[in-house]
């Protein structure tokens, strides 16, 4: 594969669309600010508090004149390239169909960072319905991102290249939520803080949106190695924090959630031939060191078999890291033939270099 090519000279910036602005929209809306190959076309935001403000502003940048709105309308009416999709990721995959399938169809292609990394995981009805919106508008749908959308499927992708009769697929993230801000994230979507027995009234529901989540990486990368998948199953386990834990999102109480560790393994020929742990904890430091320390670890069981294990310190910044990853994907989704486009349909993605 080649890379992307850089827009030529005589090219118009891709016009850009940033929808939520949420820490990574914020980050994103602050590198197409950056990029003299991109502009910012408008900015769509979840609560009312934001509407009106300036999108410079709300990136903690000068103001630029562009007014946030929440009106989908607005929105779809505007002439652009290019949405970077950045929502709080919905339980219900099928909650924000309509709104993908809708900028879709106005003629926008679109890069989510909640998802779409491998949209065939949710079966025909919802692949239909991003198709047929993709040949309405004449645009691409991809899924980006730093977990899924890189570590969790196209690494493993990559390191397979240098082996061969493959037989086994492991990725494992583990990440500290002491310095994560949101409330919503760790106590709403994660479910620390709660007691044992709201947190295990809560796993049914978020069994399924978590299986929803990683089962696009367990997909993509099945496709990627031939080989289809007959089931995917999900196994969690969680612990309680032994003290009182003080986190940015707010205070975990002793005796309540604190850890999680998720489980995904694809299921081919009777056996599990790709796995995904993810471990989430609320305060690493000062939890026991139970299901491995911050970071990531990948292995590929062939031959031969390869390792790669980064502690957390691998990157510094995984916002700016997530949006820089769907930044640098517009050039290639802009040029693609519509319609659904992962990993494994588009040009290796890479970075531009300043100097």
């Amino acid at each position: 594969m080649i890379a992307a090519a850089a827009p030529s000279t005589g090219r118009r910036p891709y016009r850009i669309v940033q929808w939520a602005t949420g820490a990574l929209g914020r980050s994103a809306i602050r590198g197409v600010l950056d990029r003299d190959d991109m502009e910012l076309a408008g900015v769509w935001v979840h609560t009312p508090a934001k509407e009106g403000a300036d999108a410079g502003a709300l990136a903690g940048r000068d103001p630029i004149g562009i007014a946030a709105t929440r009106d989908l309308d607005d929105i779809l009416a505007l002439d652009a390239d290019c949405v970077v999709y950045a929502p709080t990721p919905a339980q219900d995959r099928f909650a924000d169909l309509d709104t993908i399938c809708a900028l879709l169809a106005s003629g926008k292609n679109l890069i989510s960072l909640c998802g779409l990394v491998y949209p065939y995981a949710h079966g025909p009805r919802y692949v239909g319905d991003l198709e047929q919106a993709c040949k309405r508008g004449g645009t691409s749908v991809h899924g980006s991102g730093v977990s899924g959308g890189f570590m969790a499927d196209v690494m493993p992708l990559v390191l397979s290249r240098l082996s061969r009769r493959i037989t086994h697929v492991y990725t494992r993230e583990c990440s500290d939520f002491a310095r994560h801000p949101s409330w919503r994230m760790v106590h709403g979507m994660l479910g620390f803080g709660k007691t044992e027995e709201a947190y295990q009234r809560a796993l049914r529901p978020n069994r399924a949106a978590m299986r929803a989540m990683f089962a696009e990486s367990l997909h993509l990368v099945a496709a990627g190695l031939g080989v289809d998948l007959d089931e995917i199953d999900v196994d969690v386990d969680y612990r309680l924090a032994g003290t009182d834990l003080v986190t940015a999102a707010g205070p975990i109480p002793r005796g309540t959630v604190a850890a999680a560790r998720w489980t995904f393994s694809g299921l081919a020929g009777g056996r599990p031939v790709i796995t995904v742990e993810v471990v989430h904890k609320a305060d690493a430091a000062r939890m026991p060191d139970e299901w491995g320390s911050p970071g990531y670890s990948l292995r590929v069981n062939g031959r031969p078999s390869l390792m790669l294990s980064v502690d957390e310190d691998w990157l510094t910044d995984v916002i700016s890291a997530a949006s820089g990853h769907a930044l640098n994907s517009v050039p290639a989704v802009c040029a693609a033939e519509p319609g659904i486009r992962t990993y494994l349909d588009l040009p290796m993605i890479s970075g531009r270099m300043h100097v």
